[in-house]
């Protein structure tokens, strides 16, 4: 019951950023927030996920935390499978390939993530797992 409502919540969420180019929900926890399109990897379902990102030579930088809960999210899963992915930032559109970022790396971003948005500390105190960075580096249009 839970999920569903979490799913609904989800879907009128991206419904508000898209109509409105992202000024209704344009921020999470102090971040500004992208639309991450991955492919599903059993269903082939195009699956829209709301993140709050960070600018990084030239990428955007989002993070796996999943409220902190034990397990990958489900987009995470996804764009291992595939790391081809549209990205929605306000009224652009684009597409970009995802990458994890390496150790050193993301131990650098997971400190900027903390300086600018706290609360994903949180995340990281309630699971074991180590929190995955995800780069996405824009693809120009050839």
């Amino acid at each position: 019951m839970m999920k569903a409502l979490f799913r609904r919540v989800l879907y009128i969420f991206v419904l508000l950023y898209q109509r409105s180019s992202g000024r209704i929900g344009g921020k999470v926890q102090g971040l500004p927030v992208l639309l991450l399109t991955t492919t599903g990897r059993k269903t082939g379902k195009k699956r829209i996920t709301p993140l709050g990102y960070l600018e990084y030579d030239g990428h955007y930088v989002v993070t796996a935390s999943n409220a902190g809960f034990d397990t990958q999210p489900g987009w995470f899963h996804n764009l291992t499978s595939n790391p081809q992915v549209r990205v929605q930032i306000r009224d652009k559109q684009f597409a970009a390939i995802a990458e994890r970022a390496e150790p050193t790396l993301r131990q650098r971003l997971w400190a900027t993530f903390m300086e600018r948005a706290p609360g994903y500390g949180a995340y990281q105190k309630r699971t074991a797992r180590e929190i995955p960075i995800v780069l996405l580096r824009p693809v120009s249009p050839s």
